[in-house]
């Protein structure tokens, strides 16, 4: 461990849209942001070739670009962005108390508050063909990438509540979609299912896994087994939309802070505030509904807002 432990005012955990949108008015406001990108420096967006929906971009932008404008800005007004991993944190219970934090698992920090923007990692299939094609035409975002297949067929996996309802988004702009269900019944509402089932390009297909990503730099097709025959089938498809879910990135605060069922940590009210004070928590961590780069950034606004308030009101306790 290092023998001089870094004391910081503001501790960002986690780079993105909400991370960096976080440092940016946390440095304004002269709390002197201190960034750790994570395993993964932008986030998700990294892995998206264009992104079309963020306000200012009115020719689009691809993933990395933008998260590089993002972290210039930040940087321009004091931010320092360091890479490395948060591998421990000990959060203090007390208001005005100091949080502990490790990063990759030597050097030691401390903070006296502390924002999380860790993100969500999008399920996937685990196919090397999948694998390759990300961002070829493989994504786990029909609000995201659907409007790129305007007009073409595509297929989508997934049998729940976002699968279904990302599958009747695409089918109102794409030519037909392909649903594939692993099981013999979907998980998704009643009322979703008969979204599903009264849109007549949604090809619905039960008991259909895939078997291949057909194509060499983009996504030309798809081939898919009915588990219970083996029967293969070719389709010829331009995006494949894989929709099985989302895992929030907060193993190392559980036991710490409070998350819900599938480990999203849960905000009071309309704030980003976790249960520890001073501890905030932005963007898809601890939204699984939304899930949208814009989104993403208002949270990290609120938090850095949260933050600086916080502070403000412990140094206000501290010279009363």
């Amino acid at each position: 461990m290092s023998e001089t432990v870094e004391r910081i005012k503001c501790l960002i955990i986690g780079s993105g849209p909400a991370g960096y949108t976080a440092a940016i008015y946390a440095a304004r406001a002269d709390l002197k942001p201190v960034m750790y990108t994570g395993m993964e420096p932008g986030g998700q967006l990294t892995t998206t070739t264009e992104v079309d929906n963020f306000p200012g971009y009115p020719e689009g932008v691809d993933g990395p670009k933008m998260m590089m404008d993002l972290q210039q800005q930040a940087e321009r007004f004091g931010t320092q962005v360091r890479m490395g991993m948060v591998t421990e944190v000990e959060f203090s219970d007390e208001i005005g108390g100091i949080h502990k934090v490790t990063v990759d698992n030597s050097t030691q920090l401390e903070a006296e508050t502390v924002i999380i923007s860790t993100g969500a990692t999008a399920k996937y299939l685990g196919l090397p063909s999948e694998q390759r094609l990300r961002g070829g035409g493989v994504s786990a975002c029909a609000v995201c990438d659907g409007f790129f297949y305007k007009g073409q067929d595509v297929a989508i996996v997934g049998g729940g509540d976002t699968a279904a309802e990302e599958a009747t988004y695409l089918a109102n702009i794409c030519n037909k979609v392909t649903m594939l269900v692993r099981k013999d019944y979907m998980k998704a509402s009643k009322a979703m299912q008969h979204r599903v089932t009264g849109t007549k390009n949604i090809d619905l297909r039960y008991n259909t896994e895939v078997d291949e990503v057909l194509g060499e730099q983009v996504v030309e097709g798809l081939r898919m087994v009915n588990n219970e025959t083996g029967a293969k089938e070719d389709i010829e498809i331009t995006g494949l939309f894989i929709a099985i879910g989302h895992k929030p990135n907060t193993e190392i605060f559980k036991g710490q802070l409070d998350m819900d069922d599938t480990g999203y940590l849960i905000t009071k009210g309309k704030s980003t505030k976790t249960n520890k004070p001073g501890v905030f928590a932005s963007g898809d961590v601890q939204d699984k509904e939304y899930r949208q780069a814009v989104t993403a950034a208002g949270t990290g606004c609120m938090a850095a807002l949260d933050a600086e308030r916080y502070l403000q009101t412990i140094e206000t306790e501290v010279t009363v």
